[in-house]
């Protein structure tokens, strides 16, 4: 029996290709309604994800996502698709490797094809210092029962033949951090997935609505909002909506929603771009990431080379791609794989990312009743998807934050007891 009511058989599927039935819509685009029991700003991977699991694991079903476009419209929509889970951190490794767990059985989960492809992961180390860390965080993660180890340049090229690991380029192959159960995931799909998903279960989906304020009471400072304050709702385009429990699932956006609350967050906001090629027959079967040359890529399925780097060095709001990003770019690569010289770029992108101090996320309650959040996320936020989902529908249910995501609290900036994952997330990827 298909899960969600969503399954048709091959004879099934071409009747219907051909004929001029109308194809069901994936999830229904409901009238909003006066009051919920949640309300979730952020119509991605995070904000539909906490959805989905508040109803299905917690019977919590009287809830709303809000998204000011549509979904999946922001970084979901805008970031490179890789997962794995070989951190820096017991806790970011922990964390990220639940994540890889969902993702590996979300197809069936969700009765989609997620196009998940476990491909492997390298993480490049070019220098001797670069080797150390890679050795710091191989055995980080063995000691967490993740399969990852350092590699030398000779199984270097024999995951990746493409790369050249000769000794007389300016940045030598020294070895690699190998993390095998990396990879993949079509990030459309995975949206797509938990959208259809949680609005079967009888969420609402409300596209084009936009939060213009975030509704307190009984606290301090300017207008009732600060420590001690209570949520009581929020404010849209479409009008006013009541909500006992307010989510803050953005991305890009998230400090300015934030200090609708009253709660501010330690967060600035950069650019972060990505190009990709023309397709070709696949050569590269791994993710390929180089700290030292700020790139990594990976190879789709259909044969596209996904490029991306380190966030812009300057703060903005602005999404528009660059001349010397793409200059920048194509020359880091074409160190790390001379062979595809020939190959043309096809489009680049940029998308938003709030960066901690800390390379952390900030996850859970927070100083305000009823006001949480699951920001912050910089340039790994799709790869928590599943889990911070999972976690932040735990911590809105039980009124207390789930152990997973104890340590990414808000707290921990002024307790001095910081995640630091920079690390593994210098890069992104």
């Amino acid at each position: 029996m298909a899960k969600h009511g969503y399954t048709y058989s091959a004879g099934k599927l071409l009747k219907h290709g051909l004929s001029s039935g109308a194809w069901p819509r994936m999830w229904r685009r409901p009238e909003a309604r006066s009051s919920y029991d949640v309300a979730i700003i952020g119509g991605g991977l995070h904000g539909l994800a906490t959805a989905y699991y508040l109803a299905k694991e917690h019977g919590i079903t009287n809830v709303a996502v809000l998204d000011k476009g549509y979904l999946g419209g922001g970084g979901s929509g805008r970031n490179t698709a890789i997962v794995r889970s070989n951190y820096l951190t017991p806790e970011g490794v922990a964390f990220y490797d639940r994540s890889l767990d969902l993702y590996n059985t979300m197809a069936q989960d969700l009765n989609l094809n997620v196009m998940f492809s476990r491909r492997g992961h390298l993480t490049l180390a070019h220098t001797d210092s670069a080797l150390r860390t890679m050795h710091w965080r191989a055995e980080v993660n063995k000691l967490q029962g993740i399969d990852s180890s350092v590699i030398d340049e000779h199984e270097v090229k024999k995951q990746a033949p493409s790369l050249d690991t000769s000794k007389d380029t300016r940045y030598p192959i020294l070895g690699a951090l190998y993390h095998p159960p990396g990879g993949i995931v079509r990030h459309d799909a995975v949206v797509w997935g938990y959208a259809r998903a949680a609005d079967h279960l009888g969420v609402h989906l409300l596209q084009e609505t936009e939060v213009l304020d975030i509704l307190c009471e009984d606290g301090e400072g300017p207008e009732g909002k600060g420590a001690g304050g209570r949520v009581t709702g929020v404010r849209t385009n479409r009008g006013d909506i009541s909500a006992p429990a307010v989510v803050n699932c953005t991305a890009g956006w998230a400090s300015l929603l934030s200090n609708m609350a009253g709660v501010t967050l330690p967060i600035t906001t950069h650019p972060l771009q990505a190009a990709v090629t023309e397709p070709c027959k696949v050569f590269l079967p791994t993710v390929v990431v180089s700290g030292s040359l700020h790139v990594y890529v990976s190879q789709t399925d259909r044969g596209e080379l996904v490029f991306g780097a380190s966030v812009d060095p300057v703060g903005t709001y602005r999404v528009n791609g660059t001349l010397e990003f793409t200059e920048e770019l194509a020359g880091h690569v074409l160190e790390l794989m001379p062979g595809i010289s020939k190959m043309r770029l096809l489009r680049q992108w940029s998308g938003l990312c709030d960066m901690t101090p800390d390379y952390s996320p900030v996850m859970g309650t927070t100083q305000v009743d009823g006001y949480f959040v699951d920001v912050g996320w910089g340039t790994y936020g799709f790869k928590a998807g599943p889990v911070a989902g999972e976690t932040m529908a735990e911590t809105i249910a039980t009124g207390r934050d789930a152990d997973l995501i104890a340590p990414f609290h808000i707290s921990r900036f002024t307790e001095g007891d910081l995640v630091g994952e920079k690390g593994a997330a210098a890069v992104g990827h």
